[in-house]
């Protein structure tokens, strides 16, 4: 472990078929505040930017994996301060994640959720600009990541968008012990370490990327032991 030389292959416990109401709202809670004050709401933006560059049209923004509604609700109060018309859904597995979704970004009429599987999900009608995806790929094997590497390049128009974890002993360990510090949550607690040792290296994402076939992708590392890659589908 101490290496984490490959990714893990331990299933973290919200990848289960049931929990408990309470538990799933009292872990999207606490990731809310892990992403907000670690700056992971702010890296997804930049590579929304990124993308959009000076555009001021009315654009279609999907989340994959949407959770609590947390990164959309950032997108739109980012998309409010600009003056940048947004159309945001969320998509994601789990009714209790729409749910509660629903519920954090009841002022934001601009976001809408989608409870399915992406790869099932009635997309044609969506006309959708940019597919984002914060804090999912890691919960997918190295084959999954390859299929749905493959499914955002053909399903948006402008490019897309994955901010997730990079694995390293420091972030391990770090984020082990603010969690057993500060977390209520047994489901935060398991899995955020887990979640590190079930991200990334960059040559993860080259060899992931190269086994899509895609050829313009962007991987820079930011701060919090995060990767972003983005790629314009245009």
């Amino acid at each position: 472990m101490t290496m984490m030389r490959s990714r893990s292959l331990e299933k973290e416990l919200l990848d289960a078929d049931e929990i408990p109401s309470d538990d799933l709202r009292q872990n999207l809670r606490e990731l809310d505040i892990i992403n907000h004050y670690l700056g992971g709401h702010s890296i997804t933006i930049k590579g929304i930017k990124q993308l959009i560059k000076n555009q001021k049209q009315s654009i279609s923004i999907l989340d994959i994996g949407s959770g609590g509604g947390d990164t959309l609700k950032a997108v739109a109060i980012w998309g409010r301060e600009q003056n940048q018309k947004l159309k945001l859904i969320g998509v994601d597995l789990k009714n209790d994640c729409i749910e509660f979704a629903k519920e954090n970004c009841i002022d934001f009429p601009e976001i809408s959720f989608i409870q399915s599987d992406y790869r099932t999900i009635e997309h044609s009608d969506l006309k959708i600009d940019i597919i984002i995806s914060s804090l999912f790929c890691h919960h997918l094997t190295n084959d999954e990541i390859v299929v749905f590497l493959r499914w955002m390049h053909k399903n948006s128009r402008t490019g897309f968008i994955i901010n997730d974890l990079q694995r390293h002993p420091i972030a391990y360990q770090s984020i082990k012990l603010l969690t057993t510090l500060f977390s209520k949550s047994y489901l935060v607690k398991n899995d955020a370490k887990l979640s590190v040792a079930r991200g990334f290296i960059k040559s993860d994402w080259e060899n992931l990327i190269h086994k899509a076939g895609i050829k313009n992708a962007y991987i820079k590392w930011h701060w919090a032991f995060r990767h972003l890659i983005v790629v314009n589908t245009e």
